[in-house]
């Protein structure tokens, strides 16, 4: 987990938690307001995980997201192409009514593979 940044004025931080749902299929979980403030935290964990060992897919979990603007956008796009370029899914779940309007205006929504919910955490074993 990464410790929030400094939101801006209104903004609820960031925090980025990561856990393992099944054999090769990581979830990353942002929780707050994702911007230009806070995208770096989410970038990070993307790029870790997308380089996990034998990643097959990375599922971000939206559901504790409660804005994304813009550059939080840009930064799931750039995360699918580079997810792609090492032959892993990125997939987004649980997409909030606010994500699911940024999606459709940007036309972003062709591009992602969206699950109703994120997959749950692998049982021990």
């Amino acid at each position: 987990m990464t410790a929030p940044r400094q939101p801006g004025p209104g903004a609820r931080p960031l925090t980025v938690e990561v856990r393992v749902a099944d054999p090769g299929v990581r979830v990353v979980a942002p929780v707050g307001d994702l911007d230009r403030d806070s995208a770096p935290d989410l970038r990070i964990a993307l790029l870790r995980a997308i380089a996990g060992d034998a990643t097959t897919a990375v599922v971000v979990d939206c559901t504790g997201l409660g804005f994304c603007d813009s550059s939080g956008l840009n930064l799931l796009l750039r995360a699918r192409l580079i997810a792609e370029e090492q032959n892993v899914e990125l997939r987004l779940a649980a997409v909030p009514g606010q994500l699911a309007r940024l999606l459709d205006v940007a036309g972003a929504d062709q591009v992602f593979k969206v699950d109703p919910q994120a997959p749950p955490e692998a049982a021990a074993g």
